[in-house]
């Protein structure tokens, strides 16, 4: 199997494989990935952490945008795509495992903190009890106030606002991502009461 990023078959075959943990049969969109990039605080005292990282679209974004590569920190459970990112993205720290579990998966590595998560993650494929796992485990590591950063392709909010505590909004719709998607921002409800 090619390990190549321009490879346009990987996403596929590794969704063929197992389409409830592949989210996507093809890459998101260079604009998607930039628009998502763009959300990201312009200054950020801790890393940020990307989850999903998939082949490594948004991960360039990242990088282009300015985010430096000691600072960024990808999170990817697919094997495959894992060596593909550590090989794409030398100087980052690209570290396989289940976002799940981000605290004890990133402590190893000397993170306790970010400022921002950017997540690729398919969410509305996953149960509500792994969604929550995955919003506690990311709001336990993000500095007050800080975003959680989420594509989706659905029409509405992928994660339910009310019941996990959070609010989030629309922040921006790429049209032209096959298919359109909008990327969402979320904060813990009592984080931006506060901040009001």
């Amino acid at each position: 199997m090619s390990n190549s990023a321009s490879d346009p078959t990987l996403l596929f075959r590794l969704w063929l494989k197992d389409p409830f943990k592949i989210g996507a049969i093809t890459p998101s969109s260079r604009d998607l990935a930039r628009a998502m990039a763009k959300l990201v605080p312009e200054s950020s005292h801790y890393p940020i952490v990307e989850l999903g990282g998939g082949t490594g679209v948004v991960t360039q974004a990242l990088l282009d945008r300015g985010i430096a590569l000691e600072k960024l920190v990808v999170v990817e459970r697919d094997p495959t795509l894992h060596e593909l990112l550590r090989k794409r993205f030398p100087g980052v720290n690209v570290v396989r495992g289940d976002a799940a579990h981000l605290g004890a998966l990133l402590h190893p590595h000397g993170i306790s903190k970010a400022s921002a998560i950017v997540s690729g993650l398919p969410l509305l494929t996953f149960r509500k009890s792994v969604q929550q796992e995955i919003i506690d485990s990311a709001f336990a590591m993000l500095e007050r106030g800080a975003p959680f950063i989420q594509f989706t392709y659905g029409p509405f909010s992928p994660l339910p606002r009310k019941e996990f505590g959070l609010v989030g909004r629309v922040r921006k719709r790429v049209l032209n991502n096959l298919p359109p998607a909008s990327i969402w921002v979320y904060q813990r409800a009592t984080e931006s009461r506060a901040a009001a």
